[in-house]
């Protein structure tokens, strides 16, 4: 009689020999039951903290992105530090908006699935390759998203091949569209993204690009209450990250509340934000 792996403590072959480069088709495989998208929801309304606003914008040696703090439950505040900018792996990150919760367990599902791409095959995805692997995940996840718990990152990072970076958007099918510049997504995005129209240029130094996308955040934090401003009493500031040549860099907390304090002390003086020239 054959032994059984679990009485012996031994995995079963298949879990010693993947057979395929995938890690999310492994688990559809072998565990479907561990992937977000396929829970067993409770019966009637389902309540969940839900992310925000998140920005990007491009710079001729990377691209920023980054994101407010505040989650919110229906017209509650559900937690007022949460964390929605997360790296992918060295060359690219992941912004969060939707229902928090399995927003954040897909994020770490993607990193494992580029993580295990590169033990199979020896190789990274490129970045094009990285953004279809997340799409197919957010389309995994659509009998949620018709139940109300959505899940729309916004993915950005640095193209080795085409060396310049680049952002993508999805829509809750797994749609995909490739933003030129700049993107936004969230409850606060239609504010954001009117802040960076204005403002936006294709020269942009590093610094200027940072400061862009905290203007940009708050906007969206000054017309929709979902979206969090900085919060200098509980010094709270927005998650910036900076992705070029060199991987993945978050900007220090020193390096954040700076630059939230340089935005919000220029409000002082001209509530509304920096004027676009008119011609």
């Amino acid at each position: 009689m054959e032994a059984n792996p679990r009485s012996t403590g031994r995995l079963p072959a298949a879990f010693l020999t993947p057979g395929s480069s995938s890690f999310l088709d492994f688990l559809s495989a072998h565990s479907p039951d561990l992937l977000p998208g396929r829970r067993k929801l409770p019966e009637g309304i389902v309540e969940a903290p839900h992310g925000t606003t998140i920005v990007a914008a491009t710079f001729p040696g990377g691209v920023v992105l980054a994101g407010d703090r505040r989650a919110t439950m229906g017209n509650m505040i559900a937690q007022r530090d949460i964390e929605k900018v997360f790296p992918a792996d060295e060359y690219s990150a992941v912004g969060i908006a939707g229902t928090a919760g399995l927003a954040v367990e897909m994020v770490k599902l993607f990193q494992l699935e580029l993580e295990h791409f590169e033990k199979v095959e020896g190789a990274t995805l490129s970045l094009e390759g990285k953004a279809n692997r997340l799409s197919t995940m957010i389309r995994g996840n659509l009998g949620m998203a018709m139940q109300g718990l959505a899940v729309v990152p916004l993915f950005a990072g640095w193209d080795e091949g085409k060396e310049k970076g680049r952002i993508f958007s999805y829509d809750v099918t797994g749609g995909r569209s490739e933003e030129h510049g700049f993107a936004a997504t969230g409850s606060g995005s239609i504010f954001a993204r009117g802040s960076m129209k204005k403002l936006y240029r294709d020269d942009l130094t590093e610094q200027q690009a940072t400061t862009l996308v905290v203007q940009a955040l708050y906007d969206a934090a000054d017309d929709d209450s979902a979206t969090g401003g900085p919060d200098m009493a509980r010094r709270i500031f927005p998650i910036v990250t900076v992705i070029t040549d060199e991987g993945f860099r978050r900007l220090t907390e020193a390096e954040s509340s700076e630059l939230a304090r340089s935005v919000t002390e220029r409000r002082l003086e001209q509530p509304d934000g920096p004027r676009a020239a008119l011609l």
